[in-house]
């Protein structure tokens, strides 16, 4: 049975990724890519779907870390016996993804049992497995349709009934290097040559990178940690981000909540990036940029909300009912139907973050506005059109609030474009529209009698995602209009001081089984706070909120207050840029103040 999602740690090289439990198994992991199918896939199952794992023997006590500021994981396992340490990484290679772990003896002496069980296709093939030589030492390889697989070490386990098992012994001072390379199968072993020192060289070009954050963070270290998150589901070649490395990791455990996130999301994308800029790294805005140019590229009425990593278009949404779920929670689902659907909000998101980039890049592109001004264009056409909004609804299309306002975001940072950097475009055409959106939304989308923003037109429910509206200037954050929100959203929201995104009895998403407070709206509640001149509510909420993260520094989709656990796909992106912006938030509130 697969351990609990904060009881995993994220390891990656920057194009697949794998988690890593506290008992040292890796129990999920897709190479090359994000959106691979998994060749470990226990998280989902059982042991019988694939996971590599190196256990000491008997009763023993675990810590863990990641080294300095890097993506290098380190676990300490105490025995009665001893102490000994397992490294895990993937390092950064050409043309293959490798999976390094060292088990280095500290103190005595501490037995391991070692299990490695593939099984490719999210744990449906069972791969040829047999023994052979690369570079002239001995490895086994694990064959099926395009993938290889090479397992090596001084040590190797043994075949027993599908599966290799082993026991290794490391002792003070020694070390145990073993490695899982991946390549395509028509790819001759000879062309693997053995690693050199790849921990050193990772830790030091991760605290290269991390080292450019900006310093007056509240909690910097948790600052940091979401950064090299975010970094790691950044696609290092094209530039794509996903929203999470998993699929199907339950928001509700035995419902049917259960997404595949290992997409580009546009929105998602948009405000990582706008985070990363914040923090000064303006490579990867650049790099994110010309994906955004690629993966949309075409008729704007086309845009689609997501893509895979490489800008691909169709990720048909297949149920695999080959696996049981994470604690039963079926289905398990790989694709994403909401590829098709109609979300106003995302034109906003985008067109902030190309502003953003247009400020901060050092190689402005042309053609960046081209596709501005191509997506305003459509955007006019389809913003009187309701919507399935921010949250991905599968119920009926409404006009919600939040969409309609980051249309309004989407038409200003056009006309700002024109207005700052003298671009062209139909200026006036522009002001009128954004005016209109403007009063409407502030017409239909505010419920004059609470004094609240409510979550659609129509509607007296409130929604998380109305305490974005001042975050991208659509209200000022002291606006008694925004202070009202607030206060609807403490009133209705709140659950063990915990946000949740809206309240699902409403029956507005059209999905059975309720669901635990989402991380994101939680910090933008500190990030409203802020706004609102409430600072010390603010840092109280964002010191609670650090506190979630799991031993490394880690934070799923949605947090259950009542069984202290995450759920929801882990870790998750949105939750990471979520906290960053608050810090940044909290920090300019806390000067300013």
């Amino acid at each position: 049975m697969a351990l609990r999602i904060e009881d995993y740690a994220l390891i990656g090289d920057r194009r697949g990724a794998g988690l890593v439990g506290t008992n040292g198994s890796i129990d999920w992991l897709c190479l090359p890519r994000f959106d691979s199918p998994a060749c470990l896939a226990a998280l989902l199952g059982t042991e019988e779907h694939g996971f590599w794992q190196f256990e000491p023997v008997g009763d023993y006590a675990v810590e863990r870390r990641y080294v300095g500021d890097s993506a290098v994981l380190e676990t300490t396992f105490r025995t009665e016996d001893g102490e000994a340490t397992l490294t895990d990484l993937m390092p950064h290679t050409a043309g293959r993804a490798d999976v390094v772990r060292v088990l280095w003896g500290v103190k005595g002496r501490v037995r391991f049992t070692h299990t490695w069980r593939v099984r490719m296709d999210y744990g449906h093939v069972r791969p040829w497995v047999r023994r052979a030589e690369a570079g002239g030492e001995p490895v086994i390889t694990a064959i099926a349709g395009p993938d290889t697989l090479v397992l090596r070490g001084p040590d190797l386990p043994v075949a027993v009934d599908h599966t290799h098992q082993g026991e290794v012994e490391v002792e003070e001072g020694h070390e145990l290097r073993f490695s899982m390379t991946w390549i395509p199968s028509h790819r001759s072993l000879e062309d693997l040559a053995a690693h050199e020192d790849v921990i050193n060289k990772t830790v030091e070009a991760d605290e290269g990178w991390v080292d450019a954050c900006r310093d007056d963070l509240p909690h910097l270290e948790v600052v940091k940690r979401s950064l090299l998150t975010l970094r790691l589901m950044t696609h290092e070649e094209t530039g794509g981000i996903v929203a999470a490395p998993t699929t199907s990791l339950p928001e509700c455990f035995g419902g049917t909540r259960n997404w595949d996130y290992r997409y580009c999301w546009l929105r998602d994308a948009a405000l990582t990036l706008g985070a990363l800029i914040e923090a000064g790294f303006t490579d990867e805005a650049t790099l994110w940029r010309d994906w955004l140019l690629r993966a949309v590229a075409g008729d704007p009425e086309d845009l689609q909300i997501m893509y895979g990593v490489d800008g691909a278009r169709r990720l048909p949404e297949i149920e695999l009912d080959h696996l049981p779920g994470y604690e039963g929670s079926t289905p398990v689902r790989v694709g994403n139907d909401a590829v098709g659907q109609l979300q106003h909000d995302v034109f906003g998101e985008v067109m902030d973050a190309l502003a953003r980039v247009r400020e901060h890049a050092t190689d402005p592109d042309g053609n960046a506005w081209s596709l501005q001004r191509a997506l305003v264009g459509s955007l006019l056409e389809h913003w009187e059109e309701p919507d399935r909004g921010i949250w991905e609804i599968r119920g009926e299309p409404q006009h919600f609030t939040h969409s309609k306002a980051m249309a309004w975001v989407a038409v200003d940072r056009a006309v700002r474009a024109v207005e700052t950097y003298g671009l062209e475009g139909d200026v006036e055409r522009w002001r009128e529209v954004r005016d209109r959106v403007r009063a409407e939304v502030l017409e239909h989308g505010y419920d004059e009698e609470r004094g609240t923003f409510v979550q659609h037109y129509g509607s007296s429910e409130v929604d998380a995602s109305l305490l974005q509206l001042a975050a991208f200037g659509f209200i000022e954050g002291d606006d008694p209009r925004m202070l009202g929100t607030i206060r609807a959203i403490e009133e209705d929201l709140m659950r063990d001081g915990l946000v949740l995104r809206y309240r699902t009895s409403s029956g507005v998403d059209g999905i059975e089984c309720d669901e635990h407070p989402f991380l994101a709206c939680s910090f933008w509640l500190v990030s409203a706070y802020a706004a609102a001149g409430r600072v010390d509510d603010a840092h109280a909420l964002f010191d609670r909120l650090v506190g979630l993260v799991n031993d490394v520094g880690l934070l799923a989709e949605e947090y259950d207050p009542g069984e202290g656990r995450m759920a929801g796909n882990f870790p998750q992106a949105f939750s990471h840029l979520a906290l960053v912006r608050a810090a940044f938030d909290l920090a300019d509130a806390s000067t300013t103040g």
